[in-house]
């Protein structure tokens, strides 16, 4: 492991964030050791928030700015309408520019919401790339820009040659999408004289040609650093779980629930999770470390708590906390008697100013569809099409779990120990109560 001096890189390295850096490594050290060094990480605008498998990114412009540097994060509003091929072996969809735009937007309150340190001595600076694609010239950017890259040298990177060795198509659109993605790094040069460029692994053809462009078109000595792709120890994608994907926005993946992700990590994730995905010192997490048995839940939990608390806020990660200790204490007892009627309004999980909707106990015996009960019963959403689109993006769910099939039907299963079935859309929750007919 490189022994680094600036103590930014000493952080990200002693958490395990670094897998590659470009050469020279000690010419980046050297610029860290002074405070005002600008790095940048992009983002396509290819859904209307982050999930947790861009987390890793965040927490590095985290740790950027905790000691005293200066972190963009890049929206990319132009290459999201050309699409990264890294990693993939479809095409992306292509997105209208209102899609587009409103993902932006969600993504950037991610940040906003993420990024505000007490002790931050400078700014997140936002920039959306389509500032200066969506006005390029074509013929000069090829005759400025194009020239500077070999077609030989772009095949053998692995976003390309992965595709084309499975005999994927990969379309023009795309193949340009490394050149944009480098020029991105020139025009944040000249902009901001931003000399860092991070990402996870998947990226370092591109930011190694970012390195190359800025040589070649600036005279500039830039630089790399890009972290491993994150998994769990059994393989799985970070973010993704049985529910959909793990968002950082409060309504598509609520509080609860993404508490609900960090508590249910593997034991043999917990300590490099912690060195990860929050801020406790290190000699902290080395006591967490030696817990052992049944101990390792109080682990999970700090991990849970302190995840939650640097994306949705201390008050809301210490409420999903004690809502979760209140809901283990319910299976501890034993099963509760299910009242169907009159919800138990003195219920932690429910408040009296919930809508409440009947709902025929027969038609539970039959079940109920998911979109019938968001669109037509509660009027959650404003049509089914609605509902497929939310149920799409994570957004609607039944008694606090995240809805991932539209075809889902609502049966008696679904009522909880409170005698009624809780139906979210974002931070609106409803209730349908049962009545009339059998069950009784």
């Amino acid at each position: 492991m490189t022994t680094f001096k600036s103590e930014f890189l000493r952080e990200l390295s002693s958490r395990g964030f670094i897998q590659q850096t470009s050469e020279p490594a000690a010419a980046l050290d050297a610029l860290a050791q002074a405070p005002g060094l600008t790095a940048y990480i992009g983002f396509d605008c290819t859904a209307p928030s982050l999930h947790v498998g861009s987390l890793i990114q965040i927490m590095m412009l985290y740790w950027l700015q905790h000691y005293g540097h200066r972190p963009i994060a890049l929206m990319g509003g132009g290459t999201t309408r050309v699409g990264d091929p890294s990693g993939k072996d479809e095409s992306r969809r292509l997105l209208t520019d209102d899609d587009i735009a409103a993902n932006l937007a969600g993504i950037r309150a991610v940040f906003e919401r993420f990024h505000r340190f007490a002790n931050a001595q400078r700014n997140v600076i936002f920039r959306n790339n389509a500032d200066w694609l969506d006005s390029l010239k074509y013929i000069k950017f090829l005759r400025d820009v194009g020239r500077n890259f070999s077609v030989n040298r772009m095949l053998a990177f692995d976003s390309v040659k992965l595709r084309l060795d499975r005999q994927q198509e990969l379309s023009f659109l795309e193949f340009n999408y490394m050149i944009l993605q480098a020029y991105d790094f020139v025009e944040l040069y000249e902009r901001d004289h931003c000399m860092l460029q991070m990402g996870g692994s998947d990226q370092w053809g591109n930011i190694v040609n970012g390195i190359e462009l800025g040589r070649r078109m600036k005279n500039a000595q830039l630089f790399g650093l890009t972290t491993q792709l994150i998994a769990t120890s059994s393989g799985a994608k970070m973010g993704k779980t049985a529910a959909g994907t793990v968002w950082l926005d409060p309504e598509m993946t609520s509080p609860y629930d993404y508490w609900q992700y960090w508590r249910n990590r593997e034991d043999s994730d917990v300590v490099r999770f912690l060195k990860l995905f929050t801020v406790l010192p290190l000699d902290e997490i080395e006591r967490l470390a030696r817990l052992q048995g049944q101990e390792i839940n109080d682990a999970k939990k700090v991990l849970a708590t302190e995840a939650t608390a640097l994306v949705h806020g201390r008050a809301a990660a210490i409420a999903a906390a004690a809502t979760a200790g209140q809901a283990f204490q319910k299976r501890e007892f034993g099963p509760m008697s299910i009242t169907v009627g009159s919800p138990d309004m003195s219920s932690p999980n429910l408040t009296a100013s919930m809508r409440t909707f009947d709902i025929p106990r027969d038609d539970l015996d039959r079940g109920v569809g998911v979109l019938t009960a968001f669109a037509n019963i509660t009027q959650l959403v404003s049509s089914k099409r609605e509902a497929r689109d939310r149920i799409k993006q994570g957004g609607l769910r039944v008694n606090d779990r995240v809805v991932v099939d539209e075809h889902a039907k609502l049966t008696w299963h679904d009522v909880t120990t409170d005698g009624v079935i809780k139906l979210s859309r974002g931070k609106q929750d409803v209730l349908l109560r049962p009545v009339g007919g059998a069950q009784d």
